[in-house]
């Protein structure tokens, strides 16, 4: 069954394959230049060359029929191919017999076939062709009455019955007229079959329009028609076809230069209509999701596709290349300006694959980083995969530089090879950072600095390139041409990569300035109060050489809490409100909050192995900072406390019995020795 489900899908796509070659084919016909062609030659005269409009309707019927072929189910398709198949079968068994006849006219021997040799070879081996044609054609429509295949065969019956030559180039004709009443018959009988079909497809069609909407409709032909891999195989096969003619006329072995040039002008040749640029567009797709497949598995092995089964990715390289096609005119341009502005689309699409490769090794990288996992494996794989990320940005950006000219609009282009490649080199040293901090069993200092440090200057500079990037477009397009599809991008440009990030990073500094000055006016645990609590820090299940208290007399490590407060802005153990930045001393009276009577103090050591009832506590294992697909850390997906996600100044009232729960959401202690630092990184 699986076998059958395969074929039926690779059907669905071959067969609808020449639909879109047909409407290419269209799309490049240009009927005017066609009848300027046909007048200065000899055909002016005929009369189906003189009717231009004719021919123009024609045209427009040919866009009518592929588009119908190209919409057909699956069932109906596969018959209009096999009867087209038959008729191909028909068409060859009626050359085979008519070039019988020419080599018999050519003969000139009309006595019986066994005493010449060539006439009995010529016969039989006209026989077997007729009867293989009429076996195909019984086969195919799925009939035994093999006699209607079989007028073609009555020339060669003629000649064994010892009929004279001119009487056989009769019979020829007449099997010829034979099979055409045929076929009209056929057609004949079924003329009204397409006028059915319409009507039960509009039928159809109203029915999922009232029920389920425009857009369902959309979605079920979008999944029935297979339309990307459609796309991709159309332009695949046009691609070859592309490539099979420029080495079928050259005898020469071309240069590694050429070949370059080669496959930048085949790309070229097969993206000058509408059509074939989509197919360019889902083949880019495809491949960039064939790299970030590879790029997982590599990482991860089989476990990826465990973890991410559906791997959405490849869409944004593709939609980056359509946009940039669109907005720059690409199928409008010359074969030879093509090849130089795809080459340039491509570079900034392969930095766009190398760009998500990064986001899809970051989070694995750090986490392997941040765990104590001891495979050399998993770190080798890891870290080669960093360095080749860092060393071909860098490689191709030098590469682009050799081929153009060094300008400003270069230099955007480069810019985002350039930060990947800067972004590469941020992570390696965060994942330094951790193997040091693993191999010195004690945190290292001011750890979430360093990291908030190193990813805000990526940040940063991510910032001023989309900027620079805007600046140049609205500049182009006040001193330069302006289009509105140019218009467009670069107020979407704006939008997403200037203002949402310029309001982020502004939303996460506020975030870190409020935690530092909250951590600052708490009060400091003297000594003496340290010996006398006795207790770990609740957050990171450490020793307390110093620590804060809260204002409801909870103890904790100023760098965890400061972490904690980046997310939260309650105590981890009660969830007490700590104090606003409005409330800081010097600016008004400190209201302070008395803990519910019923509360809990800290957990003394011998309880934190047991924080609560709803606490999954797992040895050994810590909270990894990650990303998203968009570059950004997540801290609420790795920090969230207990399941309370407000940041509403109106919080919970005081609940300390769930307080040693809420932090071993954070982490877990290990058994048998102390924890690694916590890791929360807050970007930018």
């Amino acid at each position: 069954m699986a076998a059958k489900e395969k074929l039926e899908a690779v059907l669905n796509v071959a067969l609808r394959v020449p639909s879109i070659m047909l409407l290419d084919v269209l799309y490049r016909w240009d009927v005017s230049s066609f009848f300027q062609q046909i007048q200065r030659s000899s055909l002016h005269n005929n009369p189906l060359f003189q009717y231009k409009y004719l021919a123009l309707n024609m045209h427009y019927v040919g866009y009518i029929l592929s588009v119908v072929l190209l919409t057909l189910p699956r069932q109906h398709l596969v018959q209009l191919y096999l009867y087209f198949l038959t008729a191909l079968l028909l068409y060859a068994g009626h050359q085979i017999s008519r070039d019988y006849v020419r080599s018999e006219l050519e003969s000139g021997y009309e006595g019986p076939m066994y005493l010449e040799p060539l006439s009995m070879n010529r016969f039989m081996t006209a026989l077997v062709g007729q009867l293989v044609v009429c076996t195909l054609c019984s086969c195919v429509m799925k009939t035994k009455q093999i006699w209607l295949f079989s007028a073609h065969m009555l020339p060669l019956l003629a000649r064994l019955c010892l009929v004279p030559l001119e009487t056989i180039v009769i019979i020829n004709k007449f099997a010829m007229i034979f099979t055409g009443l045929e076929v009209l018959y056929f057609l004949a009988s079924n003329l009204l079959v397409p006028y059915n079909l319409a009507k039960s497809a509009y039928r159809e069609l109203v029915q999922v329009v009232e029920v389920y909407g425009l857009l369902a409709l959309g979605m079920s032909l979008w999944n029935q028609l297979v339309v990307p891999v459609l796309f991709m195989v159309f332009w695949l096969v046009l691609f070859a076809l592309q490539i099979y003619s420029y080495f079928s006329t050259r005898d020469q072995p071309a240069s590694r230069e050429r070949l370059l040039f080669l496959f930048l002008t085949s790309i070229a040749e097969c993206c000058s209509t509408p059509y074939s640029l989509l197919g360019l567009v889902f083949t880019v797709s495809f491949v960039a999701l064939g790299v970030l497949t590879l790029c997982k598995f590599y990482l991860q092995g089989y476990r990826a596709f465990m973890n991410d089964p559906a791997m959405n990715r490849g869409m944004t390289e593709g939609v980056t290349l359509l946009i940039l096609a669109v907005q720059t005119g690409l199928i409008e341009l010359q074969v030879v300006h093509r090849a130089f502005l795809l080459s340039i689309i491509l570079f900034i699409v392969v930095a766009s694959i190398l760009q998500s490769m990064l986001e899809i090794a970051d989070p694995i990288v750090l986490a392997l980083g941040a765990s104590r996992d001891k495979s050399l494996w998993k770190h080798f794989r890891a870290v080669s995969l960093c360095l080749f990320l860092l060393v071909f940005p860098a490689y191709m950006a030098y590469m682009i530089c050799q081929f153009f000219h060094m300008d400003f609009w270069l230099l955007i282009i480069i810019s985002s090879s350039i930060l990947t490649s800067l972004q590469v080199l941020g992570t390696l040293f965060i994942y330094v950072l951790f193997m040091v901090e693993e191999f010195r069993k004690e945190p290292v200092e001011n750890m979430d600095d360093v990291i908030y440090y190193v990813n805000g200057t990526y940040r940063l500079l991510e910032f001023l390139v989309a900027l620079c990037v805007v600046a140049y477009g609205v500049s182009e397009t006040i001193f330069g041409e302006w289009t509105v599809m140019g218009s467009v991008i670069i107020f979407i440009h704006s939008y997403y990569n200037v203002w949402l990030r310029a309001q982020l990073g502004w939303k996460s500094f506020l975030l870190r300035r409020d935690a530092v000055n909250k951590i600052k006016s708490l009060p400091v645990a003297t000594k003496e109060q340290l010996e006398q609590h006795n207790d770990i820090c609740a957050i990171c299940y450490q020793d307390m050489k110093t620590a804060v208290i809260t204002p409801c007399s909870h103890f904790f490590h100023a760098g965890c809490l400061k972490k904690w407060l980046y997310v939260q802005e309650t105590c981890p153990l009660c969830h007490c409100q700590l104090k606003s930045p409005s409330q800081l001393p010097g600016l008004g009276p400190e209201p302070v909050q008395q803990p519910n009577p019923s509360a809990e103090q800290n957990t003394r050591r011998g309880d934190a192995a047991e924080p609560g009832a709803g606490c999954d506590q797992r040895p050994g294992v810590q909270d990894s900072p990650s990303r998203g697909h968009d570059g950004h850390e997540s801290p609420e997906a790795s920090a969230q406390p207990g399941g309370s996600h407000s940041m509403d100044s109106e919080s919970s009232p005081c609940e300390a019995s769930q307080g040693a729960a809420c932090a071993a959401e954070l982490t877990a202690a290990p058994e048998g020795g102390s924890a690694p630092h916590l890791r929360v990184c807050v970007q930018l």
